[in-house]
């Protein structure tokens, strides 16, 4: 048909299965296993539907913003917050990355990266993690249109340093660096304090993996202020109301309930560092994580074969068939009985 012609094409980005059935043991989207902290309930109760016929206040001039503000000992104009780190990140690609240059970021990464790049007609070229998985912060000193990666690394869960980091933003004065941190509660240290020194960073964080809210789709970005300014004018051209009043109200809760947080990061770390240790004695390699997750490969069974066994069994994990990581699968660090169920699924398999 000749309307089509004018379509905006793109491959969109596959998320992990969401399974209908409930009673799966579902290790594939990094959720965190523990609901949030126990304020979050009560501030639910609490909301009332009158208050849902009003549009939410612009996120900026909230309380939310004044938690994350004070927790992060910075000012609000040094905040951005939006509807998960997804949105986050999707309008700074919409920002930052307009030079007409290539942007670069690791070519095993988040893979909704190139989504974005293709989406908003950003070139981009991707630059290879070493055998280790780590990223090789010389490989980032070429001219480019921008730089983004994780850190901790999303799937491989490798952590680079924090004079890697500043190697990396340092070298590139003239683009923006983002520095994407979903993972870091679970034992990375932010590069957070770099923005008071670095204008041309951007550090993402977000409530979905360590605050358990992934349901309620709250991220935030912090730099420096002109940086936030820019991103706020984005915004405000496609969606003046982007988050919702719910969500602003609940994620107050869940920032100021810090020992809440950092009892449930330790449980996670924990259990992760278990699991290590038992995926090990099944034959598993695995570069060391910094998430909630372990991108483990096996020596003798190929990755989908585990995958496609271990879902019949009602045990979801991630598996992607792609170059370099296609015998590899990603394993959210679930709850201790849940891993258990897991190790024995393995066993199973594994005779």
């Amino acid at each position: 048909m000749k309307w089509e012609e004018n379509v905006r094409r793109v491959v969109p980005y596959i998320p992990g299965e969401q399974p209908e059935d409930q009673n799966v043991i579902k290790l594939n989207t990094n959720e965190n296993p523990y609901p949030p902290a126990p304020g979050v309930a009560a501030r639910l109760a609490s909301l009332t539907p009158e208050r849902m016929r009003l549009y939410p206040a612009f996120p900026e001039q909230t309380q939310l913003a004044e938690v994350l503000a004070r927790k992060y000992q910075i000012g609000k104009e040094q905040l951005f917050i939006g509807v998960g780190s997804d949105d986050v990140l999707s309008l700074a690609f919409m920002t930052f990355f307009q030079s007409g240059r290539p942007v670069f970021f690791p070519d095993i990464t988040y893979s909704f990266y190139d989504v974005w790049a293709d989406l908003y007609r950003v070139p981009y070229e991707t630059k290879a993690l070493d055998e280790e998985f780590c990223i090789r912060p010389e490989d980032y000193r070429q001219p480019n249109g921008g730089v983004i990666f994780p850190n901790p690394n999303a799937p491989t869960g490798v952590l680079m340093d924090l004079s890697g980091v500043e190697e990396i933003v340092e070298a590139n004065r003239d683009v923006v660096v983002i520095v994407d941190e979903a993972y870091i509660d679970f034992g990375g240290t932010s590069c957070l304090p770099l923005i008071g020194k670095y204008d041309n960073l951007l550090v993402v964080q977000t409530f979905s993996k360590s605050r358990s809210m992934a349901g309620m789709r709250i991220g935030y970005a912090m730099g420096d202020p002109k940086l936030i300014r820019y991103l706020n004018d984005v915004k405000y051209s496609v969606n003046s109301y982007t988050m919702n009043y719910a969500a602003l109200q609940l994620g107050v809760e869940a920032v100021e309930d810090e020992a809440y947080f950092e009892e449930c990061c330790a449980r996670i770390v924990k259990t992760r560092e278990h699991a290590e240790s038992r995926l090990r004695q099944l034959g598993f390699t695995f570069p060391k994580s910094y998430g909630n997750f372990i991108f483990a490969s096996h020596k003798r069974i190929p990755a989908k074969e585990i995958f496609e066994k271990l879902k019949a069994d009602g045990i979801y994990v991630r598996y992607w068939d792609k170059d370099r990581i296609r015998n590899h699968l990603r394993i959210t660090v679930g709850t201790d009985e849940q891993m258990e169920a897991l190790y024995r699924a393995l066993e199973t398999l594994l005779e």
